[in-house]
């Protein structure tokens, strides 16, 4: 199983992992996992596992757990489900066969869930008479596509259910992500709320995609705290929301102006300001300095420019990160320490020199993975490893010296070169990167910063939520 699952995906159960669910399950397990040891995964925050559910004969009979990787024998998931032909005839399979001429002339990745994709998957009845078809859509809530496909899909004479699936394995209702302006969300810690598109928000939610990215080497993400004592996916996700206002500030402050030392100290003075509301959020922990700069910067060029190429964004940040800051004073913090220590570019040096591994190595990754059909979060933690191979990160340099920089930076490269996480070579290579990292108590929080850069520029060049 080299890739994560994904919710909607179906697994086959080892025959260990059966015995060990059916001990102390309701009855209707045994025989369920008799017909079929199959299960659906479940959208769920998890440490260490895969969340799953497994469905009984009946609506009413549905059953939550969690199970390791190696309990996993088989994964399918529902776009390879399209090329298989259903056992008997139901009126759900022929709306199936419909919607897949619907969505592949729009040019849209989509496939079965439910109980159409379980009994295709299985062979084991589970539509009724009067059941619906479920369909899983994979792009993004503003596709052009998704009004259209939703006017062919109500013609059909079978009810259809469409889930739009975007980012890392957020989900939204057709219906919902059509219909313009706010939009509820599915997300593996719960339902939440995204507003209308707007850059600012945009800003938030590449930090909270950037937290809730699983698995990354030696950071915080779904499956704990990693090489971090003081942090947790909780934490990081109300420090990210606690920024909203100031990036709302940032991108007002840019609107319209020139480019110049008034606005630059400005922006300084917002950003200062935005650092006291998350160390208020976190307790006093130094969660997204870094991202502050960053993004901050980035948004305050699309602002100014209006922009959405990528490029030209990095180019205008490097103007106003060069300007001077008067009030800003010494800079007296771990990445400064070690940028000077060391004599790296560090996060000052990386936004003057216009965000080179944002702009030339993790967007470049990032599409190049997609252009694979990697999955959104392969292509992700992929563009991770890729800035991680070059840069000279100073969160890894305070943490570990050059030992840790060295071994990450050998070590992303090892995984990559391996075929990145997405393949059975890459995960072992990833296994032994994180296993370094964590011996060494040291994490690329720099690098992780410069991700969520990278999917910040991502989410405005297709203004769609990152």
């Amino acid at each position: 199983m080299h890739e994560r699952p994904r919710s909607h995906d179906l697994v086959r159960l080892t025959a260990p992992a059966v015995a060990r669910i059916q001990s102390g399950a309701p009855a209707w397990i045994a025989a369920s996992l008799r017909r079929a040891p199959w299960a659906t995964v479940r959208r769920a925050h998890v440490t260490g596992g895969v969340a799953i559910g497994i469905r009984g004969s009946s609506r009413d009979e549905r059953f939550a757990a969690v199970v390791q990787a190696d309990e996993i024998s088989e994964r399918v998931t529902p776009e390879m489900l399209n090329g298989r032909t259903p056992g008997r005839h139901h009126g759900a399979f022929d709306a199936l066969r419909a919607v897949l001429h619907e969505a592949r002339a729009r040019g849209l990745a989509v496939g079965p869930i439910g109980a159409a994709g379980f009994e295709l998957a299985t062979g084991v009845a589970a539509l009724h008479d009067r059941s619906d078809l479920d369909v899983l859509v994979r792009t993004q809530p503003g596709d052009a596509a998704l009004p259209s496909l939703a006017g062919a899909i109500a013609a059909l004479p079978v009810r259809v259910d469409v889930e739009v699936a975007f980012a890392d394995d957020y989900g939204a209702a057709l219906v919902e992500a059509v219909r313009g302006g706010e939009l509820l969300v599915k997300t593996p810690g719960g339902p939440r709320i995204l507003p209308a598109f707007s850059p600012a928000d945009a800003a938030v939610q590449a930090l909270c995609a950037e937290a809730e990215l699983t698995p990354k080497p030696a950071l915080v993400d779904r499956r704990g705290a990693g090489a971090h004592r003081d942090l947790s996916l909780e934490l990081l996700l109300r420090s990210a929301q606690s920024l909203a206002p100031a990036f709302l500030a940032v991108h007002a402050a840019a609107h319209g102006v020139r480019p110049d030392i008034a606005l630059r100290e400005r922006l300084g003075a917002i950003g200062r300001e935005a650092e006291r509301t998350m160390m208020r959020a976190t307790g006093g922990v130094n969660t997204h300095r870094g991202a502050i700069w960053s993004i901050g910067l980035l948004l305050a060029a699309h602002a100014l420019t209006g922009s959405r190429d990528p490029a030209t964004l990095a180019q205008s940040a490097a103007q106003l990160a060069t300007l001077p800051d008067v009030a800003r004073g010494v800079l007296d913090s771990h990445g400064e320490r070690a940028r000077s220590h060391y004599g790296v570019r560090g996060a000052t040096g990386e936004a003057e020199a216009g965000f080179p591994h944002v702009v030339g190595v993790a967007l470049p990754a990032l599409r190049a993975s997609r252009r694979r059909g990697a999955g959104e979060s392969v292509a992700r933690v992929d563009a991770l490893l890729s800035i991680m191979r070059t840069l000279d990160d100073t969160c890894l340099l305070h943490r570990g010296g050059e030992a840790a920089l060295r071994a990450a930076q050998s070590g992303a490269a090892a995984v990559l070169d391996a075929g990145g996480v997405g393949t059975a070579r890459g995960v072992r290579a990833f296994d032994v990167l994180e296993s370094q990292l964590l011996a060494k108590n040291a994490s690329p929080g720099g690098a992780a910063d410069l991700l969520a850069a990278a999917l910040f520029l991502d989410s405005i060049e297709r203004r769609a939520w990152a």
